[in-house]
């Protein structure tokens, strides 16, 4: 197990190095490293494919996990329309489009369906990376991009229940999906509801005694029991780790814990995109080349064109509502979890996966180049756009601007405390949660000053 940690861990970094000086996404680097000590190209594993896997499948837990730290509800409900609108119209036209490649491709119903979740995620890791690296970090159409990317992400995990659903009964059901989802929905509000009202205050009671070791232990013990919880509940790991992280993200400590968790993070999620290229079969990749060409270009049109027109339906203007679109041009870590939930499931075609890595490899290879081209492609449009367009598209723009201008300053309270408070004073719970703050208080007057 040491042998393979030390070969995984001097391989990726000599890639990534090698990716860095190439200014590419490390990320690449990291499946390059895969595919380098994988089975596929020298003819035998240098690592034990087994415990890669076991390491990637933590890694996709504690990635899930930061991106629910990640995730603001304070933030994401002040970008409504955009986030709605926005990720609605991307999910629904790339799901369309990706249904209608695996139809063209002879695949059954599940295939076809499993395929079209590949391909209707951005990756939240890559844009904001392409983002940073870019410069762009700052500028306005960021905020509306993130607030997307969390929807799709939130979404993500949902459709992973749906299709592990579809793809044990192999038909569609809709009543039982119906069913299904509503189960889901009561669920997350039940662990919402009562993650928002008890641990926040543990934690801001207990926040004195928590140095970096202790709180980590913490934050990595909640997230690993709730893991558990969503596995009995017969939901996936996935879910629970995502909740448990947006649920500490509105704790006074989250940001703390996100800076904690960034290294442990890296380091599984390192492995993880390791274990994806050991999957990858050059020979294969040589063999499906149209495949990949064709599915990667679906990929870049598609989200250009749906992005595109759902940050332009949600409000945005239409300069950010092409960089938005023009960042969003590449699959990811979900789609890996997705097609590695397909394959754990045995309903997954074997060539998909090498062509859905390989579109992924592809496109954000090309992600920071297309970002750049977004600024000449939008003065191109609106140059040759009928004079009643760009006088919606001026329109816009200054709605937009006076929107900016009278953004009302100052600060509000949280969320978490507005949900907190309703939770408290309901009939059922205010006198429990009363007592339950009292005996907490009368715990502290007892205890010795410091």
């Amino acid at each position: 197990m040491v042998q393979d940690l030390y070969i995984l861990m001097i391989t990726a970094a000599v890639v990534s190095i090698l990716f860095k000086l190439l200014k590419q996404p490390v990320v690449l680097g990291y499946i390059v490293a895969g595919v380098l000590v994988g089975p596929n190209l020298f003819g035998e594993t240098l690592v034990n494919g087994d415990n890669v896997k076991a390491w990637g499948d933590i890694g996709v837990l504690f990635v899930l996990f930061c991106i629910g730290l990640e995730f603001r509800l304070k933030n994401l409900i002040s970008s409504g329309k955009v986030a709605a609108v926005g990720a609605l119209t991307i999910i629904v036209g790339m799901m369309l489009l990706g249904y209608l490649v695996g139809w063209d491709a002879n695949f059954d119903m599940v295939n076809s369906l499993f395929l079209a979740g590949m391909l209707c995620m951005s990756s939240t890791t890559i844009v904001m990376k392409a983002i940073d690296e870019a410069g762009l970090s700052k500028a306005r159409f960021v905020k509306g991009a993130t607030s997307i990317l969390i929807v799709e992400d939130v979404v993500a995990v949902v459709l992973m229940v749906l299709l592990s659903s579809i793809a044990i009964r192999h038909q569609f059901e809709g009543a039982e999906l119906a069913g299904k989802v509503v189960d889901l929905a009561i669920t997350l509000a039940a662990w919402f509801v009562c993650g928002i009202l008890i641990i926040p205050t543990l934690i801001r009671k207990v926040k004195n005694h928590l140095n970096d070791e202790t709180l980590i232990i913490l934050a990595l013990g909640l997230c690993l029991g709730m893991v558990l919880t969503a596995e009995e509940a017969g939901f996936s790991s996935a879910l629970g780790a995502f909740v448990m992280g947006s649920i500490l993200a509105e704790t006074v400590e989250s940001h703390r814990i996100e800076k904690l968790m960034t290294p442990l993070k890296n380091v599984f999620a390192a492995i993880f995109f390791i274990s994806v290229g050991m999957m990858i079969d050059p020979a294969s990749l040589a063999e499906y080349w149209v495949s990949i060409v064709y599915v990667s270009l679906v990929i870049i049109i598609g989200m250009i064109l749906f992005a595109t027109l759902g940050c332009w339906w949600g409000g945005q203007t239409m300069r950010d509502s092409m960089l938005t679109s023009f960042s969003f041009v590449q699959i990811g870590e979900f789609s890996f979890i997705i097609a590695g939930l397909g394959t754990s499931l045995g309903v997954l075609n074997p060539i998909i996966y090498p062509i859905i890595v390989a579109s992924s490899v592809v496109t954000t290879f090309l992600t920071p180049y297309i970002m750049k081209a977004a600024g000449p492609c939008y003065t191109f449009l609106y140059n040759h756009v009928p004079a009643s367009m760009r006088a919606k598209i001026d329109q816009r723009e200054q709605q937009v601007a006076e929107a900016e201008a009278a953004k009302p300053s100052g600060n509000k309270s949280s969320l978490a405390n507005k949900a907190r408070h309703a939770v408290k004073h309901t009939f059922f719970l205010k006198h429990l949660v009363n007592l339950f703050i009292k005996n907490m208080s009368a715990h502290d007057e007892e205890q010795p000053a410091s």
